[in-house]
């Protein structure tokens, strides 16, 4: 069987800090270091987290008056952000950049009176942070058909944001279908989606025209690497999304010569290669990496992080 690997594939920088925004926490702060909802969507990274001495809470009530408190990737609404202040929780925000970016475009145009429209996925707690980051209320859209049942005059003032980890493909179009409906309004290009987003979507879609079958390795909540999953299901080749070697199905493989494999932005490249030594207990597996962009963007941790070790002890 031969075994092609996306290119670029797993963890973006976002992911990348937000991990090491825990790790160093819990070395200068030594355990526990309380984590508000888990950190990034992926079980294995959350579970090797605790290992170590984080705790993952639901709410910031279960957080000891006083302790460091993380904020997740995904980013928080300002009411979570007061709540912590006034209970004195020493924070770390691990919100990815881009999902900040967003929060300052919504209330930037929100404070030029405009009507804000956020695309994305209800429930998904960065959609949720960013409702909360923003003072005025937000309309969400998730689909083109939503669009329609707008109840806005045609000529109101909007603006619209999107939740950084869609599919460019859906969001493009109701991006337009905005556009035909409504005569004042202003939002970011396609563009401005997660750069992490659309290099592995754009990597799917060229790994899907050698494959006979896609391996998302992911969550099932991870909203890109379920937007992965649905891109190789698009493209015409049978797509499945694992969250490691143990979920893979042997009959997926009958009569399949070549299997392509990615990850999604918050899995681990160890649960691609355990995905892999799955495969290779069916039979003899060759695997190549795909041509693709080398991402070399790095996010800076927070200030308070970068103090030495011992600077921190004194």
């Amino acid at each position: 069987m031969r075994v092609i690997l996306a290119q670029p594939r797993g963890f973006c920088a976002g992911v990348v800090r937000a991990i090491e925004i825990v790790d160093r926490a819990l070395q200068q702060h030594g355990a526990p270091v309380y984590v508000r909802h888990e950190i990034v969507h992926n079980r294995h990274v959350v579970d090797n987290l605790r290992q170590k001495g984080a705790r993952f809470v639901e709410e910031l009530d279960e957080v000891p008056q006083g302790a460091v408190a993380i904020f997740s990737a995904h980013g928080v609404a300002q009411t979570v952000e007061r709540d912590a202040e006034a209970r004195g929780l020493d924070v770390l925000d691990a919100t990815c950049p881009l999902v900040t970016k967003v929060h300052v475009q919504g209330r930037q145009y929100v404070a030029a009176g405009r009507t804000l429209i956020l695309i994305g996925h209800a429930g998904h707690p960065e959609v949720e942070g960013t409702i909360g980051q923003i003072p005025g209320k937000v309309l969400l859209v998730q689909s083109e058909a939503e669009v329609a049942k707008l109840e806005l005059p045609v000529d109101t003032p909007l603006a619209y944001v999107t939740q950084t980890t869609l599919s460019v493909d859906d969001t493009r179009g109701i991006i337009d279908a905005l556009l035909r409906r409504f005569s004042d309004i202003v939002g970011p290009d396609t563009r401005d989606i997660c750069y992490a987003t659309q290099n592995r979507q754009a990597a799917v879609r060229e790994l899907s025209k050698e494959v006979d079958v896609l391996l998302v390795v992911g969550a099932t909540n991870s909203s890109n690497s379920n937007r992965l999953r649905e891109i190789g299901s698009e493209s015409g080749v049978a797509s499945y999304l694992v969250a490691d070697g143990s979920e893979v199905k042997p009959e997926w493989f009958a009569n399949v010569r070549t299997v392509g494999i990615t990850a999604g932005a918050s899995a681990p490249e160890e649960m691609v290669e355990n995905v892999i030594d799955a495969l290779r207990a069916l039979g003899p597996v060759d695997v190549t990496t795909m041509a693709g962009r080398e991402e070399k963007v790095e996010f800076k941790l927070p200030s308070k992080l970068m103090q030495p070790l011992a600077a921190r002890e004194v």
